[in-house]
């Protein structure tokens, strides 16, 4: 059986994801420990992988925020920072030698701000901007270890990432992507005869609505 690490499975993206994977004879290892905490971090992945190694990652955690700038407390600033960047390079480096020996797949969730400069979204941005380009960088570095990375960024889902902000996704299911169809694709790019770097996911339409 394969083993695969998810983060982010309580609910929406990374929910759906490690459900379609146990459909698929994946075991999926959900870590307790909390991504702020790189020692409990470090200490719960070393006792999975002395279990056994793994043969996916996949990064989908994260949290956002949409305001300007200085209204953001420095605490927001470095959760955000914390859940959507370094918790990912730190799972990586943990896992990174049990990845080389299954020759496995590092799958990192971004995001479309990862693409483009909207307002509002600096901070956003910069958090999941770097992720998508150590998912690049890292993809060059591991070729000739044929561990793969991919990065995909989605656009617009219906999940409860919008519970705290003052606008969510239209009611128009031409408007939004939904978790189980992201899933389905991190499945087919996990089957893929190849590497798929960077994959954005989008809607055919742009509609919000503001609460």
């Amino acid at each position: 059986m394969m083993r695969a690490i998810v983060t982010g499975y309580s609910s929406g993206i990374g929910q759906a994801i490690a459900k379609i994977l146990e459909e698929n004879s994946y075991e999926v290892i959900r870590l307790n420990s909390r991504l702020n905490d790189k020692k409990a971090l470090e200490k719960e992945v070393k006792q999975e992988l002395k279990k056994a190694e793994i043969d996916l990652l996949i990064n989908c955690a994260g949290v956002g925020v949409f305001k300007p700038h200085e209204e953001i407390s420095l605490d927001k600033i470095q959760e955000l920072i914390d859940v959507n960047l370094t918790a990912p390079i730190v799972l990586t480096n943990l896992c990174l030698r049990s990845l080389k020996k299954t020759k496995g797949h590092i799958i990192n969730i971004s995001s479309i701000e990862a693409t483009r400069h909207s307002k509002f979204s600096a901070l956003y941005t910069a958090t999941k901007a770097g992720l998508r380009n150590f998912s690049l960088a890292l993809f060059e570095e591991l070729r000739r270890s044929d561990v793969r990375v991919t990065n995909i960024n989605p656009d617009l889902t219906k999940t409860n990432f919008f519970e705290e902000f003052n606008f969510e996704p239209s009611n128009n299911k031409n408007a939004h992507l939904n978790p189980d169809n992201i899933a389905k694709q991190v499945l087919e790019i996990v089957q893929f005869d190849g590497v798929i770097t960077d994959i954005t996911l989008r809607p055919q339409r742009l509609e919000i609505k503001k609460k």
